[in-house]
């Protein structure tokens, strides 16, 4: 099944039980750009393509794709990663992808932290290699709801800021401590789409099946 067949089937279904409203969504570029989002539950995926209205490619972890899920995670467009690891095949994909001119969706948190306030979470340092080694546009996107967490039946604001460019990020010659230096700075520009709650429910663990990507 192809990628617009399931997203003419399922995205109003999708827009509706998650209550979706898309912000800025003007600021996506229309070619070759890497969406930074906070990452808040499984579902995140399926909302964020929604409220972009267009094809988002996601990395997934490997064993997914040995379940009977697999034909469908793989229309969706997403793509395997070996999380036990440096997975370099899937960052050469990822950079190919960008390359090629495709919209591809990043949680520079690396796991899911739902309920949490992602001003005070771990920030991992890929997103910035990956910025530096495509030199493509950079969104900044951030999930709220009241629960800081995305959910059926309440509502999920997606808000799409100004793209950041390569010389935003402060590059000279790459390495581990720019890279993380860059991702600081993309996600400092998420968190600041964000329109937090006075306090921020402290949910524990997030218990939401499946995997972050």
């Amino acid at each position: 099944m192809k990628y617009r067949t399931i997203y003419r089937l399922f995205a109003p279904l999708v827009k509706a039980l998650w209550r979706i409203e898309g912000v800025g969504t003007e600021n996506i570029p229309e070619t070759g750009a890497i969406l930074a989002a906070n990452h808040t539950a499984f579902s995140d995926v399926l909302v964020i393509s929604a409220a972009a209205g267009r094809k988002v490619r996601y990395m997934a972890k490997k064993e997914l794709f040995a379940t009977p899920l697999a034909p469908l995670i793989l229309a969706l467009g997403a793509y395997p990663v070996d999380r036990r690891g440096s997975d370099v095949s899937s960052i050469r994909k990822t950079i190919a992808l960008v390359e090629k001119g495709e919209l591809v969706g990043i949680f520079p948190q690396g796991h899911r932290q739902g309920g949490k306030d992602p001003r005070k979470t771990e920030i991992k340092p890929g997103i910035g290699m990956l910025a530096y080694h495509t030199k493509a546009p950079i969104v900044p996107v951030f999930l709220s709801n009241s629960r800081m967490k995305t959910g059926i039946f309440r509502k999920n604001t997606v808000t799409f800021g100004a793209p950041l460019s390569f010389e935003d990020l402060g590059f000279t010659h790459g390495g581990r401590e720019e890279y993380a230096s860059a991702s600081r700075i993309i996600f400092d520009h998420v968190c600041a789409l964000g329109n937090f709650p006075d306090e921020i429910p402290a949910d524990g663990e997030d218990r939401d099946g499946g995997e972050s990507v």
